[in-house]
Formats: structure tokens, sequence, C-alpha cells
């Protein structure tokens, strides 16, 4: 043997905040309880690579194998500095000529692009960061690996993800974690909006060449306004498509403002001293344009400034995964600015908000976040009346104040706490309606997906509030239906066929 073997006990981690320990402590109840294939969700910046790599610590001192697997080649040295730093230094990265490749290490790093070309040899737990973002690569081995399979993600939305994944853990919510200091507040800023009216789309999506042609009438604007509100402060710009983001950092650099490109076509050698140069705390460059590079797993925790030139109507996820670049906490960081060309913190306002509060109870309900469209409205948003922020979703991400609405769902007085809409009572109380919509959807429809359709059915009809997590679908008795709710399902039915035509 040429090398010694590593020595894994001497490793040292930070010490984990409560959410972390109970993250990890749901992790492993959920593999004692038979989970081999387990999603967790957090928001960026809240150490799931941290996370991770305590899972994969643990199974090193254990005698087991694990391998770490990035979405991207460029996010692989980052992961193993990461480690290194914490005394994991015996691992191997699966990567054509890189200096640390050594395949007989029971600790492996990967990319994506990297496991696609070779076999994935034996392992007792994977570890698949952003795993929104499906490859084949992953997911045809998912199905038929005897591995327990950790999926992380600040936006698990993406299709099939609940066939895939039999659990998921909500680490923490961005509201907790903004309130203990992990992440900071942001403040938006309202600036000239790139007009997507009667834009070209494609798949219910605005095509990137309408967004192009639309953004390129506001570049000027984008540059000003940033001098007006974020000057001074390190800023990722984000755009439509490469050409766009070509145009915007011309016109920085015009205005005397240093900004560079990092995009797809960007050279490994050029990304390396692109990135030196940014993470520095003085750094010369003072904005960084992208497209998606830097949407996910980037990691810069003093950017104060995210300029969305991007409009998006379904993307949430993607919105998200924008704005969270500039959350991470910083040493003398107060807040981040989000300056808004693009109307999606309008657009998806009631969403995110919802995100922001709560997270996702299961992965299913996530899927249907990246499939609605987001229509823009004739009228400017309304202020929150508590504290006056703009955009007000649902619950007000500056203050907490949550909109109500008026006699729609109400709660009478006594005991009962009858379920009202409008006229016409509808139970008992919520559960009692979700029982009554759990016994419709076993009835009617796909017996595999009734308890998703109880679970949107109800929501429909409390107008947005969630079935309580300890009413587990399959413990709700069958009851009698009440015609009032009978009415609303087939109302909301009929609706629906109709928005599809």
């Amino acid at each position: 043997m040429l090398f010694p073997q590593p020595h894994y006990d001497a490793a040292k981690f930070p010490e984990p905040r409560d959410f972390q320990l109970q993250a990890l402590s749901d992790l492993r109840d959920a593999v004692r309880d038979g989970h081999r294939k387990i999603m967790l969700m957090s928001a960026t910046g809240s150490g799931k690579t941290y996370i991770a790599l305590m899972l994969i610590h643990e199974a090193l001192k254990k005698g087991k194998r694990a391998k770490f697997l990035c979405d991207r080649t460029t996010l692989i040295n980052q992961t193993s500095e990461v480690a290194d730093s914490y005394g994991l230094a015996g691992h191997g990265i699966i990567q054509a000529d890189h200096w640390r490749f050594d395949a007989s290490l029971p600790f492996q790093i990967a990319s994506v692009q990297t496991i696609a070309r070779r076999s994935w040899m034996d392992y007792d737990l994977i570890i698949i960061d952003e795993a929104h973002t499906q490859y084949k690569a992953w997911t045809s081995h998912l199905m038929k690996t005897r591995a327990v399979v950790i999926g992380l993600s600040a936006t698990p939305f993406s299709k099939r993800l609940g066939i895939m994944f039999t659990k998921i853990i909500n680490a923490s919510t961005m509201h907790k974690l903004t309130q203990d200091g992990v992440l900071v507040p942001f403040r938006t800023f309202s600036c000239t909006r790139v007009n997507m009216l009667g834009a070209e789309t494609a798949g219910g999506e605005w095509t990137d060449r309408a967004v192009e042609q639309r953004g390129m009438s506001i570049i000027g604007d984008v540059v000003t306004e940033w001098q007006k509100f974020a000057e001074g402060r390190k800023t990722l710009v984000f755009g439509a498509t490469i050409s766009h983001c070509e145009h915007m950092c011309q016109q920085f650099n015009q205005m005397g403002i240093l900004a560079m490109l990092f995009t797809s076509e960007t050279k490994e050698a050029e990304r390396k001293e692109i990135l030196a140069e940014f993470r520095k705390p003085d750094s010369m460059i003072q904005v960084l344009l992208s497209v998606e590079a830097l949407a996910k797993g980037f990691d810069v925790p003093d950017i104060g400034c995210i300029c969305d030139v991007r409009p998006l109507r379904k993307s949430l996820s993607t919105f998200i995964q924008i704005l969270g670049r500039g959350l991470r906490s910083a040493a003398g960081k107060k807040d981040c600015l989000l300056l808004d060309f693009s109307g999606n913190i309008v657009r998806f306002a009631n969403d995110f908000s919802d995100i922001f509060y709560n997270g996702l109870d299961e992965l299913d309900a996530g899927e249907k976040l990246d499939a609605t469209i987001r229509r823009d409205e004739k009228r400017e948003p309304s202020p929150c009346p508590a504290c006056g922020y703009t955009p007000c979703g649902k619950r007000c991400i500056s203050c907490g104040h949550e909109r109500r609405t008026v006699a729609v769902v109400e709660h009478r007085t006594g005991t009962m706490e009858e379920i009202i809409i409008g006229k016409h009572k509808l139970a008992d109380n919520r559960q009692h309606l979700y029982q009554q919509v759990c016994t419709y959807t076993r009835a009617h429809g796909n017996p595999d997906t009734s308890k998703q359709r109880a679970w949107y059915l109800f929501q429909k009809l409390a107008k947005g509030v969630k079935p309580a997590n300890q009413w587990r679908f399959e413990d709700q008795p069958n009851v009698p239906i009440t015609q009032a709710v009978l009415n609303h399902i087939q109302r909301s039915f009929i609706a629906y066929h109709r928005t599809k035509q």
C-alpha cells in the first residue's frame, strides 16, 4: 500500500445550530423508519453541505462508503475545500486528470457530468446536491441502488420528486433562519421593469428571445438605478441570456463600474480568477453578471445586492435560488437589497411568502409551484396595511402581518368552530372538512393519487389553509359528504377544466 489509510475520527466540525441538530435527528429517524430516499429541504445559506458532511462522517466512522454528488463540475473543488476544512481530507475526486483522483478511498466527490460517463460502484450513502435538478445519471441509479440517498435542495419543486423520494424533511424555514441571524433580511426596491405584456411564450414561460429583446430597452436604467440604490455593495445581476448580460456588463464598465461576466461560456481558468477576486472583501469587481451559472451553489456571503432582470412566469424555484445568493449572513452585513427590474417579486408574492414562512409539507405540493403561470396585474400591488412593505403577499415578509379575507372562511364562535363559505356550512370544523374530502377522493379518481388530491382539494375549499400535519390521510374515517362540500368540489373541477380549455 503506497499511502496510509485515512483517519476519519480526527474530523472536527463547528458546533451545530439547533435546527441542524434537529435535521440530523430527523434524518436518522427516517432511515430507522425504513426510508431509503429522503429529501432535505433547507434555504440557501442554512448549511445543507455541513449537514451532509456530518452524515458522511458518521458513515465513514462505521466503515461505510459515501459519495457526494455535485450538480456541476465547478462545485467539486468548493465542496472538497469544505470537506478539508472539517478534517475530511481523506477523500477522492472523480474527475479526469484531477490531482485528487483516488478510487480506493471510501469517500468520493463527483459531478453529475463526470459520473454519467463512469460506473457508480457500490456506496452505502449517496448525497445529491441541488436534487431538484434531475439528471438521468442519478435518477436512473436512484431506483436500483441499495444505498441511503439524501437529496439536498432549497427548492424541491420539480416533477416526480414525490415518486423518487419517500420522505421530505424541512430543516428550517427562511423566516426562522432570518430570525436566528443565519440569513439576513432583504429590502426590495421596485425599479424600472421589463414590459412583458404580449411577449412570446413557450410552454407557459416567456422565451429567452422575448425576455432578451424586452430587457435590452432598460439596460441604462439597470445601471443608473443600481448607482442610486446600491453603489458600493458587492452585486450579482441576473439577465435573460448571455447576450443580454454582455450588454449590461458593457454599460456598467462604460460608467466606470468594474463588472465581469460569469456564464456557461466563461473558460475554467478565467472562472477561477474571477471567483478568487470576487471573494475578496475588498474585491475590485463590484458587479458580476450571469444567467444561471451563479444561481445555484454559489457561495459569497458578503454579496449585498441582487439585481433581478430576468422576468419569469412559472419558475418560483429559479426566483428563490436567485434571491438566495444574497441572503447569507456575513460580518457587518445587515441586509441584502433586491432591485426588482423583472416584476418577479410581485408575481410570486403569495407563493413566496408561503414558502418563506412554512416551507413544504409534501414534495408533490412543490411541483405545482413551478407549473402555475402567474399573470401580470394591471394595477400595482397593495402595500402591507401594518408596515407599508410592498409587495405584500398573503403574509408580509417584512413584519409578519397576515391578510385575512373577510367573509370567505369564517369560524363561528362556539365549541364546534363551524366552517362557513358565504352562507353555507361546509363542516363542523376543519378536520371534519378534511375527512369529507378524503372520503370523496378515495371514492373518485385514481386511488394512487387520492391522498394528494385530498390535500389540494382541502386547500381549495379552505382558501389556502393546509391540512394539519397530524391529520394522516390513512387515519381519516369515511364520513357522509354534505351537499355544500360536494357542490364546491364539483364547481372547482368545472373551473379547472374551463381554465385548461
